[in-house]
């Protein structure tokens, strides 16, 4: 099979979705297919590192004017096209020669742009795009949601939808649980970070719905004097640094020297940080997947995250769930998986155990299987027309 895959623009720095198209290219190249990437080209981008205030802008002429030519030519020669990520959806064209499949990871910009509490939200120019973006989905000839919960936004959503389903994410990276001497080695990179303290991890960006000012709240909580079994540790925070506003909490909170940022950090780093871990605390209010959930399961972190869809879905019983309100919940857990190590070791075997749905060659067999339905169908409604 030739598969075309849709990718994001580098330069706007979305690794997640970035790391998803890699994925899937080694994948489906190991099962036998032949794979093309195309990208939005990176000029005028060039000339906006010189003239911030126009970047955006003048990335959009990348995206928007250079790309969609050069996405004609390439997808020719292909069976299907994968468009890897919604928001590029908006490339689809009315008419449409090969069949499109979409991975849609949420559609939480989407609802944000429609007035929803999604904490999304939308600027005018990012109404008109979100809303572009929507009826682009509308012409694709099929839809992979990576989560029930996307599933059930999209089916409300864009109900024009011909098939849809559900493609569960695998886990981007190789990510090994470290020894502690292999912890130690990797984690000595990150400033104020003190080796011999416990810390408790988040990783995340700094969107509202990360809710970094809960997690603040909640570790607060565990070093505090009303919590039974307090602990004494960090709380590392890998991803965006604090804004303002949040420096301002931690300071009111008396927390601020207990707090180690680690952004733009290596995989390596990464596993260490989730192989030392007391925990790993996840308290969003919105969310698609969930990714880091599964990253710190397969490095044996215990996860204590919100009861908000999809994280029941995505940890299963391998994780530990509270209501996005109940801070002294979270605060509770983290505490208690820091003081009761059977307690700590049941949650962590259970984390592995739910890797089995995550393999990247079980979601490379589906989006396979879905590939060939989609062709299926393709060719049929062909042969219908041609003779007609």
């Amino acid at each position: 099979m030739n598969i075309l895959l849709v990718g994001n623009y580098v330069p706007d720095k979305q690794h997640s979705m970035l790391g998803f198209t890699r994925l899937l290219e080694n994948g489906l190249r190991q099962a036998g297919h032949q794979v093309r990437v195309a990208q939005p080209p990176v000029v005028f981008g060039k000339i906006g590192e010189w003239i911030p205030r126009m970047q955006k802008w003048l990335a959009y002429l990348d995206k928007l004017v250079l790309f969609p030519p050069l996405l004609r030519g390439s997808m020719m020669q292909a069976d299907i096209v994968h468009i890897c990520d919604h928001s590029n959806a908006l490339y689809i064209p009315w008419a449409r020669r090969k069949p499109y499949l979409v991975t849609c990871h949420d559609l939480l910009a989407v609802r944000g742009s429609l007035g929803e509490a999604t904490d999304c939200p939308a600027s005018v120019s990012g109404k008109w795009l979100q809303r572009w973006i929507l009826r682009g989905l509308n012409r694709a000839d099929a839809i992979a949601c990576v989560s029930h919960a996307t599933l059930g936004d999209v089916t409300r959503l864009a109900p024009g939808i011909r098939r849809t389903t559900v493609v569960p994410l695998a886990l981007r990276y190789d990510l090994p649980r470290l020894s502690a001497s292999e912890c130690d080695a990797q984690l000595r990179s990150i400033p104020g970070l003190d080796p011999n303290k416990a810390f408790v991890l988040h990783v995340g960006s700094s969107q509202a719905r990360k809710n970094r000012e809960g997690l603040l709240r909640i570790f607060a909580k565990t070093i505090g004097a009303k919590t039974i079994g307090r602990i004494d540790a960090q709380l590392v925070i890998a991803g965006k640094p604090l804004n303002t506003s949040q420096r301002q909490l931690a300071q009111e909170l008396h927390i601020s020297d207990r707090i180690v940022e680690a952004p733009e950090i290596s995989n390596q780093v990464l596993s260490a940080l989730y192989s030392k871990a007391i925990a790993f605390v996840f308290p969003s209010t919105f969310e698609g997947f969930g990714w880091p959930i599964v990253e710190a399961q397969a490095c044996g972190c215990p996860v204590v995250c919100s009861r908000r869809a999809p994280f029941p879905e995505v940890g299963g019983e391998g994780a530990l769930f509270f209501d996005v309100e109940d801070e002294a919940g979270f605060a509770d857990a983290v505490v208690q998986l820091a003081n009761d190590a059977v307690f700590r070791a049941a949650l962590i075997e259970k984390g592995v155990e739910n890797l089995s749905c995550y393999e990247p060659a079980l979601m490379i067999s589906r989006y396979v299987s879905l590939y060939e339905q989609i062709l299926s169908v393709h060719e049929s409604a062909d042969c219908v027309a041609a003779q007609a």
